[in-house]
């Protein structure tokens, strides 16, 4: 009974489901031993009719006659050719083969994004039918190039995602966040998730981070290089000390440009004193340098590009956040001036709002925010692409 209980609580707090829904099957889900979570192989395999082979400590289970292999022991799949991190480990337990959960919510509905679909919040996976799959294919806008992903983009986008601050670097301390969490937590929190959502989506993504760890603001920008489309930082807003700070709260999202108002700059330099935790500080270069990048004129196309998808992100917000949208900005943000491709910092909240201050670390808003900045993120793609056809077929034209 103790030990159901722990289990119990030790679900709730992590934000995993103490069971999930496969093509209609409950498939309980447990914490193994190393403290992941994971579901049994025997009950999920039922439900997807798969099939598991053991083999000289691998473990193959096949979906959909696609094959995963399985390290047991070690969080590792290997499909295809892909060798894929994964947070948890296959392993066997009273001779039940156990699978990490990570294989319903993220792999599955990823890798064969055209058979299944996972939803967070119901804590369901979905077997897409072969005629709603045709259907949805059927009212994406066909451009000629490359085949289509079923939201309508084309394979191959990438998106860098920097998780604010890390390591030695707290951040803001958190006032209205629960003992011990601060910006660095939940900005690594709010991102690891945001890389779920987006490759759930058929996006690629970078990590600057994903664990507690520092990177030097001048480094961070580097991770969205040609290859990338999108440089998205994430931060969490804080006030000093003065009458009426903790009746501030909500969210805004900020592109590179000369801050226009007292507030904007406040907010840059508050991000931008983060350079005091590098061994090196002035590596990160000047923000003096900002004149020069704004007379670049391919950067400053990346600049409008910036700005679109800020109005994006900052209406995608609108529909989960419950605090004041605060609407998009500029500023002068080191971590910004290093980005050479469109790029955008997004404040989700005041930590020193007791309002926003559960909002931010309360694993269900922390999901809704991800998965709208996600919408928001694939809406701007499309929107690009079409652009960029749009310019080419005119070039052609003429």
């Amino acid at each position: 009974m103790i030990a159901t209980l722990a289990l119990a609580v030790s679900l709730v707090a992590s934000g995993i489901p103490k069971e999930v829904t496969v093509a209609g099957a409950a498939v309980p889900v447990r914490i193994d031993a190393t403290g992941a979570a994971v579901v049994p192989a025997p009950a999920l395999l039922l439900a997807l009719r798969g099939t598991v082979r053991m083999d000289r400590g691998w473990a193959e289970v096949t979906v959909a006659r696609q094959p995963f292999r399985f390290l047991l022991g070690a969080p590792l799949c290997l499909f295809s050719t892909r060798l894929l991190p994964l947070a948890g480990q296959a392993s066997v337990s009273r001779d039940t083969l156990f699978l990490p959960f990570e294989f319903v919510a993220e792999i599955l509905p990823y890798y064969l994004n055209d058979r299944y679909r996972y939803d967070y919040r119901a804590a369901r996976l979905d077997e897409i039918p072969a005629e709603m799959s045709a259907r949805l294919a059927a009212t994406v806008p066909q451009l000629e190039g490359p085949a289509r992903l079923p939201n309508g983009l084309r394979p191959g986008h990438i998106v860098a995602i920097d998780p604010g601050h890390g390591g030695v670097d707290p951040g803001n301390p958190g006032t209205f966040f629960p003992r011990g969490t601060r910006e660095k937590d939940v900005t690594l929190q709010v991102g690891l998730l945001l890389r779920g959502e987006l490759k759930r989506r058929g996006v690629g993504v970078r990590m600057t981070r994903t664990t507690d760890t520092l990177i030097a603001l001048g480094d961070r920008g580097g991770y969205c290089t040609q290859t990338c489309d999108l440089f998205v930082s994430l931060h969490v807003n804080s006030l000093k000390r003065r009458p009426g700070y903790t009746d501030v709260r909500g969210y805004e999202t900020y592109f590179l440009a000369e801050a226009k108002t007292e507030e904007a700059a406040r907010v840059a330099q508050m991000e931008n004193d983060a350079v005091r935790f590098e061994a090196s500080p002035d590596a990160a270069g000047p923000i003096g340098g900002l004149d020069f990048i704004l007379k670049d004129l391919q950067l400053n196309e990346h600049l409008r590009e910036s700005a679109r998808v800020a109005e994006l992100v900052q209406k995608g917000l609108g529909g989960v956040h419950t605090g004041e949208n605060r609407g998009v900005k500029q500023a002068g943000f080191m971590v910004l001036t290093t980005a050479r491709r469109p790029a955008i910092l997004v404040e989700l909240g005041y930590s020193t709002n007791p309002e926003d201050g559960r909002l931010l670390t309360t694993r269900p808003s922390q999901q809704a925010m991800a998965s709208a900045v996600a919408d928001a993120i694939v809406a701007y793609l499309r929107e690009y692409e079409h652009r960029t056809s749009a310019a080419r077929d005119s070039g052609e034209a003429r």
